[in-house]
């Protein structure tokens, strides 16, 4: 079995290009992933997070394209892929990625817009909040209270 979670927040917008071939193109987004590491007693050189290089096809790239943005918290299922090339000096290059297959969004945008050196750049990937009491829920305008189900 090929399984991989992973939890992180993109280092760069996603980068997206579609296919030329087929009926129809097909998007290819590319992103990376900065996954924090637990914390371990021996952290000799002192690095915390991997940064973990994917690839969305088809509906997925798409919605990377359209919603994703540098300092999203994502979680991601998906699975690792491995292959080769050879480079324009004759050098073999091995490549690993992740193939995200599903992913969804681990904090609400104002949380992300805050969050401790991550910067989305002033898009807008999500629709707006409606303004409420800050707790994600709407207030409910007066007058209405008759028209409710429940009290």
């Amino acid at each position: 079995m090929n399984k991989v979670i992973l939890m992180g927040r993109l280092t760069r917008d996603p980068e997206v290009r579609y296919s030329q071939g087929g009926e129809a193109p097909l998007a290819i987004a590319r992103f990376s992933l900065a996954v924090d590491r637990r914390q371990a007693r021996n952290n000799q050189d002192g690095q915390t997070a991997d940064f973990i290089n994917c690839v969305a096809f088809g509906r997925q790239g798409e919605f990377a394209e359209r919603y994703l943005r540098k300092g999203t918290k994502i979680a991601l299922t998906g699975r690792i892929q491995t292959g080769s090339y050879t480079n324009k000096d004759g050098v073999k290059v091995y490549t690993t990625d992740i193939v995200a297959e599903d992913f969804e969004f681990c904090e609400s945008k104002s949380a992300s817009g805050n969050d401790g050196g991550y910067n989305n750049g002033g898009n807008d990937y999500s629709r707006p909040m409606p303004s409420g009491a800050g707790d994600g829920f709407m207030n409910i305008p007066d007058g209405i209270d008759e028209e409710l189900p429940f009290n």
